[in-house]
């Protein structure tokens, strides 16, 4: 990409959440899709609060401070007290309101994440739903206030195309995300008369950290830069902007909606 490119795509993020401020849920290290997403709100002017986990605690704070984001607060979301606790603290930075909320937390054990689904364990099941599907109603709930003080918002999480088909290795983390996308109709339909929208963005098979647990990802991202319609890779930079429209103004009439990023990638059949 030209520096010409770069500064043109700057400019237009320019000022488009000037005044915004919103939490985001799930960075972990540079080559998170949420961080990709945290860059782009921040050039667009948003005031951003990062969640972490304790143990990430010193990590979350390094990255904060590199994107001149001044606010962490403790989340773990298979804790409803931690939650309610996180979210009263962001009420008390942000007067009581907020526009956005980013979620981007999913989870599986490893090994859950090769061989078939139906090996899956029953707490291995129980665990990948809980936080990679209900964490997103929690969340929804506890932010519900802030948003309605607001005159509404945005809430956006991110899904993979596994949650609507089978995707080798994918296995519970594939059911756990169709939950999720099924979670969203469910969430905009219920926080829709409040003026909050709800929705997901379906990214590409992304190498991170997460990513890098399920058997065989880099082969699937090879095969997909070869197949895919714009025939490459779904970088995170186009996930953040994807994030940055449905957080801004200009999405105010869409919710309930599933948004590939892809590629292209969903719309072909078999592909081998």
């Amino acid at each position: 990409m030209t520096t010409e490119v770069q500064e043109k795509k700057v400019d237009v993020r320019n000022g488009i959440l000037a005044g915004k401020k919103g939490v985001i849920l799930g960075i972990a290290n540079k080559w998170s899709i949420a961080w990709g997403i945290a860059n782009s709100l921040k050039e667009a002017g948003a005031e951003l609060t990062f969640t972490y986990q304790e143990r990430l605690k010193d990590r979350v704070d390094k990255l904060a401070e590199e994107l001149d984001v001044k606010n962490t607060v403790e989340c773990d979301v298979t804790s409803d007290e931690q939650i309610t606790n996180a979210f009263k603290t962001i009420s008390d930075l942000y007067n009581g309101k907020i526009d956005f909320v980013i979620h981007s937390l999913a989870f599986a054990k490893k090994d859950e994440l090769e061989g078939r689904y139906v090996d899956t364990s029953r707490d291995g099941y129980i665990l990948a739903q809980d936080i990679s599907a209900f964490s997103l109603a929690a969340v929804a709930k506890a932010a519900e206030p802030l948003f309605e003080a607001n005159g509404g918002g945005s809430i956006i999480t991110l899904t993979y195309l596994g949650g609507e088909r089978v995707v080798k290795n994918y296995n519970v983390m594939g059911v756990a995300k169709a939950a999720l996308e099924c979670s969203v109709k469910y969430l905009a339909n219920d926080l829709g008369p409040k003026k909050i929208r709800v929705n997901a963005i379906s990214a590409g098979p992304i190498k991170t950290l997460a990513s890098s647990a399920i058997s065989g990802i880099q082969t699937m991202i090879s095969q997909i830069a070869d197949v895919s319609p714009l025939r490459k890779n779904t970088e995170t930079e186009e996930v953040g902007d994807t994030a940055l429209f449905l957080a801004s103004d200009l999405s105010r009439g869409i919710t309930g909606e599933l948004i590939h990023v892809d590629a292209g990638f969903h719309i072909l059949g078999a592909t081998n």
